[in-house]
């Protein structure tokens, strides 16, 4: 009997838990589509209520903005390596791209609050306007994503390096991989949308 068919015999007449966790993490991420399809909606309606306070125009850089986003898009490029290598059972090079995907994002979060700090000090607070408000929260939020996005890289990283990844459980790696990727083009989004199309 061959490999795939003594699976497919074990799995006969149980769920596949692979297929179960792929299915739940799809399920997770249309959920987040909600979210942040509520909070961008948001932002629109009060991007042009700034009050008092400095329009988008007078206080986003662009470039620097720019900068950070091309370093998060690479972290989609190293977490592909990353599932790819765990595709081919090579460990140990998944945990390389693994991590090296957890430092682009946490680049990307340093760049994140280094820019928060210079709108604070250019007079744009959560409390400013409705536009300051929105702003903050909807970034904040993506911000805190890819936060768990980087304790699940390394977290896997970490059961890969325990000796406790299996062959058959690479679906871990694809499951963090389909989280990053979502991450990364809801930011897309974010990007165009607030920056981009402000100023």
């Amino acid at each position: 009997m061959s490999a795939d068919a003594a699976v497919a015999e074990h799995h006969d007449g149980h769920p596949d838990p692979v297929r179960t966790r792929k299915v739940a993490m799809w399920v997770f991420l249309g959920s987040e589509c909600l979210f942040f399809g509520t909070l961008i909606s948001t932002f629109l309606l009060f991007r042009t209520r700034t009050g008092d306070g400095p329009t988008a125009a007078e206080i986003f850089d662009i470039p620097f903005t720019s900068a950070s986003s091309f370093i998060l898009l690479m972290s989609s490029l190293t977490m592909v390596l990353a599932h790819h290598s765990a595709e081919r059972s090579d460990w140990r090079r998944s945990r390389i791209w693994l991590v090296a995907t957890a430092l682009l994002g946490t680049v990307f979060i340093a760049g994140q609050v280094f820019e928060f700090t210079e709108f604070v000090h250019n007079g744009l607070t959560v409390t400013t306007s409705p536009f300051g408000t929105a702003f903050f929260v909807l970034t904040s939020f993506h911000g805190a994503h890819v936060a768990i996005g980087v304790i699940m890289l390394l977290g896997t990283a970490g059961i890969s390096y325990a000796g406790r990844m299996r062959p058959n459980e690479g679906m871990n790696v694809e499951a963090v991989g389909l989280y990053w990727h979502f991450v990364d083009i809801v930011w897309i989004v974010i990007f165009t949308v607030v920056y981009l199309l402000q100023v």
